[in-house]
C-alpha cells in the first residue's frame, strides 16, 4: 500500500524496538554501511565521557543489513514523534530507500547521524573505538550492552557486519584481560 509508513532499524531499534509495529522484515539499504561513528551523550555516554553508537555513512558498493518494520497507520505519527525525542542526540530523519528479502523496494524512515552533527565522531582506530564503548555508561545503560546486544542480534539474523563484529571481539578480550 503506497500509505504504509516504513522504519528501518539498523541499530539499538533492532534489539530494543520500543514501538508496536504491524510486521518486520529483513532488509537492506543499498550503498550504506554501518559504523560507530556517532558519540552518545544522553543514552549510552555521558557529555564528559561520551559513547559510540552506529550511524550510517554513505559507502558505494556496500550494503547494510537491519530490519523494516511497518508501523500501525493509526500509532505511526505517534511512534515517528517518539523516535524523534529518542534518536535527538544528533540524529536526522531521513527517508531511505530499502530492499526487502523477496526483492521489493520501499521507503522507509530512519535517523542518521551526518557528519555536521556536533556529536559527530568519525573514524577511529578500531581499539581506540572499543576502549571508548568499554568505559562508557549513561542514562540507557552501559555502551559496552549496546555493543553487545547489536552484535548478537546480528548473528541471530546472520548478519555479517566486519565493522560490529571486529569490535565486539575486541571488546569481549579487553573484558577478558581486565578480570
Amino acid at each position: 500500500m503506497a500509505n504504509e509508513t516504513w522504519l528501518f532499524g539498523y541499530g539499538s531499534i533492532m534489539w530494543k524496538t520500543g514501538f508496536n509495529f504491524e510486521t518486520s522484515e529483513l532488509c537492506h539499504a543499498n550503498g550504506w554501511t554501518r559504523r560507530f561513528w556517532q558519540a552518545s551523550t544522553d543514552h549510552r555516554g555521558t557529555p564528559e565521557f561520551p559513547g559510540r553508537v552506529v550511524t550510517l555513512i554513505a559507502s558505494a558498493g556496500e550494503r547494510c543489513w537491519g530490519t523494516a518494520y511497518r508501523l500501525p497507520a493509526g500509532e505511526a505519527t505517534n511512534i515517528i514523534e517518539d523516535l524523534d525525542y529518542r534518536e535527538k542526540g544528533g540524529y536526522d530523519r531521513t527517508a531511505l530507500s530499502l530492499t526487502l528479502g523477496d526483492g521489493r523496494t520501499i521507503e522507509a524512515i530512519t535517523y542518521i547521524a551526518h557528519p555536521h552533527n556536533p556529536n559527530y565522531l568519525g573514524e577511529s582506530p578500531l581499539e581506540d573505538i572499543a576502549r571508548q564503548i568499554s568505559f562508557s555508561t549513561g542514562p540507557s545503560g552501559s555502551n559496552k550492552e549496546y555493543i553487545l546486544e547489536l552484535h548478537q542480534c546480528l548473528e541471530q539474523h546472520n548478519i555479517q557486519d566486519k565493522h560490529v563484529k571486529t569490535l565486539a571481539q575486541i571488546i569481549m578480550r579487553q573484558t577478558e584481560s581486565i578480570l
